[in-house]
């Protein structure tokens, strides 16, 4: 554990807790009848709070292992390998976002329902990376100081200013664009505030990296971040309405009534602070594969539940239908299947990638034949009819 690259394994861990916490979240949301949603039932309370925290820490977390990869390249720039493959990736989840949106059924009639253009974890964490990418170019020959606090205050104004834009439903913008920062139009995720946890996970990915070799790292770094988080989820509301009774502005007594960024900015450290004084226990290699494999994951957990593509998922037969009992089991089947599905895709990717992309080139060449075939059938079709109409000679 004294290496960089087992340094990283803890964060694997945690990308393997907030995606299963995903999936049993995005279940239970979506298919417990609503008469069970009873906020002073202390399970539901316990269950909704935690379910809360996901999104934050795999923001955080994505944020954080992007930068830490990012860095750590000997070559900066435009030279650094990791530019070019964070933008491909950032580009890569953008498109997956909009696949996974798509209705084959509505395209066949030529129809692209709303649906389509709404914006979802995959579209925010891949516009986040695009962000961090572009702040590295614009700052890696600068001083070293100048990238983290560019990070750290994107975060601070997306946070701070979100009871301002959050009023705004943005509709003088296109709704393909508005919907990355508004959810007025039903998009689950938007760039703003949620570019503000990836810029604070890549913040602390800086830090991190800066005192790497460090032995004593997590001697320090735990009871920080434990301090810090603590500080955020007890005191920061308080802190907010004390300047609101100095200065008076509306901006910070509309944080206090609503501070949930900052709170769960607390719970996320909370949970990093956790895992790495796990992380000895958190090494079995099923465990960090999940970790490594949050994308197929989400992918294969999008299909089954909601349906990408057909529209008949999970989701249009059960939802808000199920009783705790059987959402609860329902939602283990569910993690299980999902993260089995993942990880066999995983292992046999390279074969399946070459059956696909076997399957692709045959079937390019065979429509290109058929259509060779299909024009010489139109042309002589037409040659005839032109003939019996006698608009060209024999």
């Amino acid at each position: 554990m004294s290496n960089s690259k087992s340094r990283l394994f803890f964060l694997d861990a945690i990308r393997a807790w907030a995606i299963l916490m995903m999936l049993q979240g995005h279940f239970i949301d979506g298919l417990l009848d609503n008469v069970f949603r009873d906020n002073s039932n202390f399970l539901f309370s316990t269950w909704k709070y935690f379910r809360g925290i996901t999104a934050p820490v795999f923001f955080t977390v994505s944020g954080f292992i992007f930068t830490f990869l990012l860095i750590k390249s000997s070559q900066t720039g435009w030279d650094n390998p990791r530019v070019k493959k964070g933008l491909k990736r950032g580009l890569e989840l953008l498109a997956i976002g909009y696949i996974l949106r798509m209705n084959l059924f509505g395209i066949f009639k030529g129809e692209i329902y709303d649906s389509f253009y709404l914006i979802d974890v995959l579209h925010c964490i891949g516009i986040s990376l695009l962000f961090i990418t572009g702040f590295y170019l614009l700052t890696f020959a600068k001083q070293k100081w100048i990238f983290p606090t560019i990070l750290l205050f994107t975060t601070l104004l997306l946070f701070i200013f979100e009871p301002t834009y959050k009023a705004s439903n943005f509709e003088y913008l296109p709704q393909f664009i508005g919907n990355y920062l508004t959810k007025s139009n039903g998009s689950v995720f938007t760039i703003i505030p949620w570019l503000g946890y990836a810029t604070i996970g890549s913040f602390m990915s800086v830090l991190f990296s800066k005192y790497q070799d460090n032995k004593n790292l997590y001697f320090y770094i735990v009871p920080i971040y434990i301090f810090t988080g603590l500080v955020l989820i007890l005191f920061s509301s308080d802190f907010f309405y004390s300047i609101y009774e100095v200065t008076g502005i509306q901006l910070f007594q509309s944080i206090y009534y609503n501070n949930y960024l900052f709170i769960r900015l607390g719970d996320v450290l909370i949970v990093f602070a956790t895992f790495i004084i796990l992380r000895k226990f958190l090494m079995n290699s099923t465990w960090l594969k999940i970790g490594q494999s949050t994308l197929s994951i989400y992918i294969i957990h999008f299909i089954i539940l909601y349906g990408s593509f057909t529209g008949i998922g999970l989701y249009s037969f059960f939802h808000h239908s199920l009783n705790p009992w059987v959402a609860v089991f329902g939602a283990i089947l569910f993690i299980i299947s999902s993260t089995f599905l993942a990880l066999k895709y995983e292992k046999h990717k390279a074969e399946i990638k070459t059956v696909v992309i076997s399957f692709s080139t045959t079937t390019k060449m065979y429509l290109e034949q058929a259509a060779l075939i299909a024009f010489e059938i139109l042309r002589t079709l037409t040659e005839k009819l032109l003939r019996v109409l006698g608009l060209i000679k024999n």
